[in-house]
């Protein structure tokens, strides 16, 4: 259905309803959905010692749980996805996050999986989704996957002005829209782009985007089986660094001095698995993201020492 040319009130008011939503775990457990074939949910493992019954888990609980939580930065933001589980489990009821970045994911799921009556489901609407939302209920009620997760292309001729994933993101949040409520933006090149997001806001997206930067589009619903995606390309290299700074690695990584990423350091244009770092000298280990905006994203990978006490550092550059 193409994007209509002015917006009813009825769909403005569904629109604000949805954005009252501001906080990236609040939910609305009266909406309905669908089924959604793209999940990726797992299963607690049978109770047993060491595992906590989610009704009886009461605050000091919750602080030994997340004493496990590697991710400093994510410790909130898990402790809400925790009391929402409790909730979730103690109601009989299934609650919903909005659109979580990997770092929080990954930190919540390892949580979750210790908690006896608690099943989670996970889904991004793609496999290789990097932001998702997770659904959390007792393993008696959450008996599904919910449809939680949508999908928009907007489509345009980008030829001449071709648009990254910033100018879809900007256009987006542009019309008020919150980044939790927003998954994954998938480049399709001259063609535009497909957008995942949460179901209540679909209408208002067809609704209200007809540009791109200066490119005219159309907006359509279609179904998560339509998406289409390649995997990432990627070009590996190795680096040999005094030490395992952000600085030293990234500016080896994105092949620019390092008195730049200094820089860019100091204007919050650098981020380490998604959260904004300021310290030249932060470790990285195998495994981190390290994101430039304006240069794209490289990942840590093997990691071992030189004779010379040196670090001989594999860097995954993604095209």
């Amino acid at each position: 259905m193409a994007a209509a040319s002015a917006t009813s009130p009825w769909l403005l008011r569904r629109a604000f309803q949805a954005l009252a939503f501001t906080q990236p775990l609040h939910f609305n457990k009266n909406l309905s959905f669908h089924g959604n074939l793209c999940s990726f949910p797992f299963h607690n493992p049978p109770k047993s010692s060491g595992l906590c019954h989610i009704a009886q888990v009461i605050k000091g609980d919750n602080d030994v749980l997340l004493k496990g939580v590697g991710d400093k930065n994510a410790i909130e933001e898990v402790k809400h996805i925790l009391d929402m589980a409790r909730r979730a489990a103690t109601r009989r009821e299934v609650y919903h996050t909005d659109f979580l970045t990997p770092p929080v994911l990954k930190e919540s799921l390892t949580v979750l999986e210790k908690l006896a009556d608690v099943k989670a489901v996970v889904q991004g609407g793609y496999p290789q989704a990097e932001r998702c939302r997770i659904s959390v209920g007792h393993s008696e009620v959450l008996t599904s996957d919910p449809d939680v997760v949508a999908a928009i292309n907007i489509s345009g001729n980008f030829s001449f002005q071709p648009c990254s994933h910033g100018d879809f993101l900007g256009t987006i949040l542009g019309k008020g829209i919150t980044r939790e409520k927003l998954g994954d933006i998938i480049l399709q090149g001259e063609k535009g782009a497909h957008i995942l997001i949460v179901p209540e806001l679909v209408d208002f997206i067809m609704s209200t985007v007809d540009k791109v930067a200066n490119v005219s589009v159309s907006c359509t619903q279609i179904p998560l089986l339509a998406l289409e995606y390649e995997p990432p390309r990627t070009q590996s290299f190795k680096t040999v660094e005094a030490s395992l700074r952000v600085d030293a690695l990234a500016s080896a990584g994105f092949k620019i001095s390092r008195s730049k990423l200094v820089n860019l350091i100091s204007n919050g244009d650098v981020r380490v698995n998604w959260a904004t770092v300021t310290k030249n000298g932060t470790i990285l280990k195998t495994g981190d993201i390290v994101s430039v905006s304006g240069k794209g994203r490289l990942k840590i990978g093997e990691i071992n020492s030189t004779r010379k006490g040196k670090f001989s550092v594999e860097l995954i550059r993604y095209l």
